[in-house]
Formats: C-alpha cells, structure tokens, sequence
C-alpha cells in the first residue's frame, strides 16, 4: 500500500530546488556508447571519444544539421589532460562549428543528469531551442598525479639555474616522493567524513538489516536482467564504437553470465574487511562510457519535425549526510512525488542507479520504514513499496557499469526506451551522487 507524501513536522530539508517547466523540454533522440570494463591499463578511448562515438550516428540520422543546436552540455568528472573544458572539445570534433558555445558541468556521479537539467532549464526559460546533453567518462583514464612533496621538489630542480645547484637539488630526492597519487581512489573517498563510497553502502546495510544474501540476489538478477536485454535486442541505443586499429565494440561487456550465489557469496568484502558484506561483486564496476541526447522545445520539434521520445516534466536535487549518501534517490524522489501529486504506484518504471546493490535495497527500505520516513522526509507516513518489476529492468551499475560522467544520462536514455517499449506513461531516474546528494528527473513519455 501506498500513500501520497504527507508532511509530519518538520523534514530536514527546508526548500526545494525543483521547479515547474516553463516551457515544454522534449528528448526526441539518443545514444549511447557500451560501457567498457576498466582493466589495469588504460581503455582504448578517451573521454570525447566516447562521447564523439555514440553522438556521430545520433547526429546523422537527425534532419538538421550539427550546427543547429544551440548549446552543447556535457557532464564529465574527470577530463583528460587535453581535453579541458571536454564539451567545446566534443562540440567542435563533432562539427557543431564555432558559434555553438559548449560548457562542460561536474556533479559527481550526476553530471550527465545535471547537464540534461541544465539544458532542460535553458529550453523552459527560452534561452534555447535545441540543445545536444549528456555524460561522458573514462575511468580507465583517470589521472595518475604527482605527490605534494615530489611537485615542491620538480618546482625546485628546475628553479637551480647552475649544474651544481641541480645536482644538490637531486641528491634530496627520496624514494616516498615518487609514490604516486591515484585520482580515482582518492575520488571514491569522501573527504569530509573520511569514508570510501563502499563504506557508507556498508553504513545503510547495517542501518537498515542488508545482510549479504540479498546484496548478492540484487547483483545476480542485475547481471540476469542485463543478459537477457542483450539476447533480446533491448538496448537499441547502444551505438557501435570504432579504436583506431579498425577494432569494434558492440555491448556493454561486464555482464557475468555465467555467475551465480556460490560465485558471488566466495568474494572477500573490500571495504569493510573482514567483517563487512559490500564486495567487487555487489558493487558498481569501474567503467568507460558516454550516453547523448538531444533536448528540444516545442518549437524545435515543431521547425524540424522531430519525433518525440518523451518529456521531461520536473527535477530534484537534494542534499543529505555525506555517510549515508547512498540514500539520495530517497531525498530527491521524494519531492518530485509529493509536488506533482503522485505516488509510488503512480510511477510505471523506475531508474535507480546501482552504485551499490546495498545502496539500492537500502533506499527501498528506507521508503518502507515509518521511522525513517518521519524522521528523515517529513512524512507522515511510509511512502510504501517500489514494484521490483518496474526497477531496473535491463540491469544496472552492478552488472553494466558505473562511468560516473555518463550514468544520469545513461538512466534518462534506458528509461525512456523502456517506456516507449512497454507502452508506459510515466517513470523516475535517479540516483545518489558522493558527497551526500541525490537527484532524481521525473519523465513523461509523448502520446
């Protein structure tokens, strides 16, 4: 059972950040590339090759050309060396021209999300008619830094104008300046609360009674779920990516199809060790990938006679305590229902990103949990049961992969297919971002 959100009190969170488009935001259209499994080198494609790859063919099928668009947005967490400000750089490799500006966002493990929000905020506010969005990232490429100690030490060896000077200066190298900063590691711990991202998955575990079976059941059906989508031609978005030695990358290639309980229940908890229950096997994988799609008001569709995927009706970002981070959906989705009148059962299908199978289960609880609902949302009551059916349908993050840039464009995307295919009406993507954020994007497909 469910019911319509119902204040009790006061919620934590006094105001909100959504707001009524207005004026009508269409996706008539996107791609997206397969997201590739990290492996312990480099991946074959950079950021805006990802992005490029899967917006070319998107591009090419559309009835006006690249340099229609008004805006390029595109949400990146961690850009190449050279590809500062990696929208404008994509804008212009994909011929968009020089006139069409290009602004790149960064909100974490959001940032595709965000630059569809953006967009879509431009179109309402009529600063736009058409606007290319989306995320992109490659993870395998995050950047390998210098230490604090070793950049003092270079700045100082090249500071020495005379050969005795530099040689003084390299005789007070020591071996720990060499030791390497991994951006990534350092980008998946929280530096406010001193936590890694596994570790406030295994916060909710323990907050709300996860235990490991059924972390590991959520990940075994999210690989199921995706396999069966891939032997049944339903993610059509996926657009073929090309390396330079004429190799080819057709589907998402982190699916274990060959998994099962006894797989997964041999894994070694990583971030809570040895007592923890969040493992490689229940988390998100480290992934390359990138997902566009191309945003229009009404005249747009109207001008150059678009078919329509859907509408976007309304967006939420939320904020909460960055240790329990991974209830953001919860936070964000909450006032996207309680302002347009829905409830749960309202909603046809639902994107929750899979940051972790726990994080998932956790929100579901969460919304199921009178104290919580209280005390945390301001509700009066539980807001009731999310149809697992209706959830992540084709998989997610644990079975697909996570590409933190891509992720909230790559739900907006999936879940306006899964509507088109089921005949559905309406659904929410969402997902929780590190730091303590949630955002969610309520969606309306066209008649």
């Amino acid at each position: 059972m469910t019911d319509t959100p119902a204040t009790a009190g006061t919620p934590t969170r006094k105001r909100s950040t959504g707001a009524r488009r207005a004026r009508a935001v269409f996706i008539v259209d996107g791609s997206r590339a397969p997201f590739l499994k990290s492996g312990a080198k480099p991946g074959v494609f950079a950021a805006a090759d990802l992005a490029i790859g899967c917006a070319r063919p998107l591009l090419a099928r559309q009835p006006f050309e690249a340099d229609a668009f008004d805006e390029v947005v595109l949400g990146c967490v961690m850009p190449g060396p050279d590809e500062a400000n990696i929208a404008r750089v994509v804008a212009l490799r994909l011929g968009c021209g020089k006139h069409v500006p290009a602004w790149t966002v960064q909100r974490n493990c959001a940032s595709g999300m965000q630059a569809l929000d953006s967009a879509a905020h431009d179109i309402a506010a009529g600063r736009a008619d058409l606007v290319l969005a989306g995320g992109t990232e490659a993870m395998s490429r995050a950047p390998v830094l210098l230490n604090d100690a070793m950049v003092a030490w270079l700045g100082e060896f090249y500071a020495a104008k005379t050969v005795g000077r530099k040689l003084a200066t390299f005789g007070r190298l020591r071996p720990n300046y060499l030791k390497p900063v991994i951006a990534l590691l350092r980008g998946l711990n929280d530096p406010i609360v001193g936590l890694s991202m596994g570790q406030t998955a295994e916060n909710l575990a323990h907050r709300f009674g996860i235990d490991r079976a059924e972390m590991d059941s959520f990940a075994l059906r999210s690989h199921q779920r995706l396999a069966h989508a891939q032997d049944n031609g339903l993610l059509q978005e996926i657009e073929p990516l090309y390396d330079y030695k004429g190799r080819f990358y057709v589907a998402d290639n982190g699916v274990r199809r060959d998994t099962d309980m006894e797989q997964l229940g041999r894994l070694k908890p990583v971030f809570d060790r040895p007592f923890g229950n969040v493992t490689a096997g229940n988390s998100a994988q480290v992934t390359d990938g990138a997902a566009m799609l191309i945003l229009a008001s009404e005249a747009a569709v109207k001008q150059h006679n678009l078919s329509v995927l859907g509408r976007i009706v309304d967006s939420e970002w939320a904020g909460l305590e960055p240790a329990q981070m991974g209830l953001g959906p919860v936070h964000a989705s909450t006032p996207l229902l309680k302002r347009n009148k829905l409830k749960l059962d309202d909603v046809d299908y639902w994107e929750i990103n899979e940051a972790f199978a726990a994080q998932v289960l956790a929100c579901l609880a969460a919304w199921e949990d009178k104290q919580y609902c209280k005390d945390e949302l301001g509700l009066a009551r539980p807001l009731g049961t999310v149809d697992q059916d209706r959830l992540n349908v084709d998989g997610g993050g644990v079975s697909l992969g996570h590409p933190v840039g891509a992720s909230g464009a790559r739900i907006v995307l999936h879940l306006l297919r899964v509507m088109e295919r089921n005949a559905a009406q309406r659904g929410i993507a969402t997902l929780c971002i590190g730091g303590g954020q949630g955002g969610a994007m309520l969606l309306e497909r066209a008649a």
